[in-house]
């Protein structure tokens, strides 16, 4: 019997966003959802919110573990790698860093998690602190990846990114300058350029706070990876481009800059590149967020942007 479903607001809502093949996904659900649970012996809880791309649920499996069911989307605007590459690096951290998976089913798009306690957003946690606990538990999840184990490489997910600004602006009617556009795009070739295999690590490639949970005893781990063959700074992007309230408050580019340097200082890494990636990150995310989220703020994430040039 199909299982009763809360789908949380911004799930559906990008669902919607993408026609009729983000309908037959809605439609779907709640079917899917009692196959998965009948399969891996689950009983179904409530749905987490906080995610965009996937229905998260609390569940027990049969021997009363308490773990985390996540059905992801299969959107075409995703790489179409994507949802392998998320499990490799479950498979590849071993639950060092992010949580541990206990199943997964590729052709359902769905994994069985390790379940962890509240986000670093659900605490509230104060940006500086944020900051430092999502770089802190980068450092701990990061780690060599000789010829890339199959994932994606920093090149390619610049090439990506450079295709989808471009591609982004023009479908939504150009909402910001072009030179915000330019700047975004010669970053990708800047950083793809960069890319040097023998310092590439794994990458989780979405550390940001809503992402980052409390796994107990002071320790924090991911989820929702993405996995990228690429530089640490790289995986710097995310929490660059995140929290630009307090960044519009003031000197906006004075103080994105001052994060940028922040982060790579805990980080042991380039500013610079720290910089670039978040900038095009902040322009990519702004573009998707007009595009699927017309209530979440896309227009200050190329505001901030557009005072950084």
């Amino acid at each position: 019997m199909p299982v009763p479903l809360e789908v949380p607001r911004l799930v559906r809502q990008r669902a919607l966003a993408h026609g009729a093949q983000g309908r037959q996904w809605l439609d779907d659900l709640p079917e899917l959802v009692a196959s998965l649970a009948d399969r891996w012996g689950l009983e179904i809880g409530p749905a987490y919110t906080g995610g965009t791309a996937a229905l998260v649920v609390a569940a027990t499996d049969a021997a009363a573990r308490p773990c985390v069911l996540k059905v992801a989307m299969a959107l075409d605007i995703d790489l179409a790698s994507a949802f392998a590459d998320s499990v490799r690096v479950h498979e590849l951290a071993e639950g060092r860093g992010c949580a541990l998976l206990h199943a997964h089913d590729a052709t359902a798009r769905a994994m069985l998690l390790e379940q962890l306690g509240p986000s670093l957003a659900d605490l509230d946690t104060p940006v500086p602190q944020l900051l430092e606990a999502i770089a802190t538990t980068l450092r701990s999840f990061w780690r060599p990846l000789p010829g890339g184990g199959g994932l994606v490489s920093g090149p390619e997910k610049a090439a990506w990114l450079a295709r989808y600004v471009v591609t982004s602006w023009e479908e939504l009617d150009r909402p910001c300058d072009r030179v915000v556009i330019d700047r975004a795009v010669r970053y990708c070739d800047e950083r793809a350029a960069a890319f040097d295999p023998s310092r590439a690590v794994l990458v989780h490639g979405d550390a940001h706070g809503w992402n980052t949970l409390d796994a107990g005893g002071g320790v924090h781990k991911f989820v929702d990876p993405e996995g990228v063959w690429s530089e640490r700074a790289h995986d710097l992007a995310v929490p660059m481009r995140e929290y630009n309230e307090p960044l519009l408050a003031g000197d906006t580019h004075r103080l994105t800059r001052e994060r940028a340097e922040q982060l790579a200082t805990w980080c042991d890494v380039d500013p610079e590149a720290v910089w670039q990636w978040g900038f095009v990150e902040r322009v990519s995310t702004g573009l998707a967020n007009i595009r699927d989220f017309a209530a979440d703020h896309g227009d200050e994430f190329l505001e901030v942007a557009l005072r950084c040039l």
